[in-house]
């Protein structure tokens, strides 16, 4: 029995530019995504992981730099602009971006109310969002264990999601963030909490 299912590969497009938003519960999901997506996916990754020191910081660095993440500072709105800058450089190269509507993992495995930069990205770039549902990849590496341990996960892909409007919208970032998340929890079949995740 294979440790990762995936269900609804298909529906990732085979070119162009895409935009996969998935749910959060482990720091292992990037890699789960990584392996189950049949193209390679850029993620955004904290610069602290490219700046360690010692032979740990050069082997953290060593596996970001190789499963194709990119380095960004974060705290503050300046950072998080030149995130979304960076997101539409991979999209306008024809790649596919992955992004955590969420903002950050589930503790309590409920699915939050998403932050609308994916929908800024979506309306800015014209990419489709392939929502993503990861159950299971919080046992294979909870929260707070270095490594993970044997665990079955599933990833399902959901059918292209296309928007229009104008990305300077508060209102139609809202709608298209709402959409996504909505998506995601159809897959996901997580309970929803009414509020971002702190």
């Amino acid at each position: 029995m294979p440790l990762i299912k995936v269900e609804g590969r298909a529906h990732l497009p085979a070119h162009g530019p895409v935009i996969l938003a998935s749910n959060h519960l482990s720091f292992i999901d990037s890699v789960v995504l990584r392996l189950a997506a049949p193209r390679r996916v850029t993620f955004l990754t904290k610069a602290e992981y490219f700046t360690g020191r010692g032979l740990r910081g050069l082997l953290v660095r060593w596996f970001f730099t190789a499963v194709g993440s990119v380095p960004v500072a974060r705290g503050t709105h300046r950072a998080a602009t030149a995130a979304l800058d960076t997101a539409c450089e991979v999209l306008a190269g024809g790649n596919v971006f992955g992004i955590y509507p969420e903002g950050t993992r589930s503790l309590d495995g409920r699915l939050y109310r998403g932050r609308t930069g994916v929908a800024w990205l979506a309306l800015t770039s014209g990419a489709p969002v392939v929502p993503v549902a990861l159950d299971g990849t919080d046992r294979l590496q909870p929260v707070g264990k270095r490594l993970p341990r044997p665990h079955r996960v599933t990833v399902r892909f959901g059918a292209p999601l296309r928007f229009t409007g104008d990305p300077a919208s508060a209102r139609a970032r809202r709608a298209v963030t709402d959409e996504v998340m909505h998506a995601i929890g159809g897959l996901s079949g997580q309970e929803r909490a009414n509020r971002f995740a702190a």
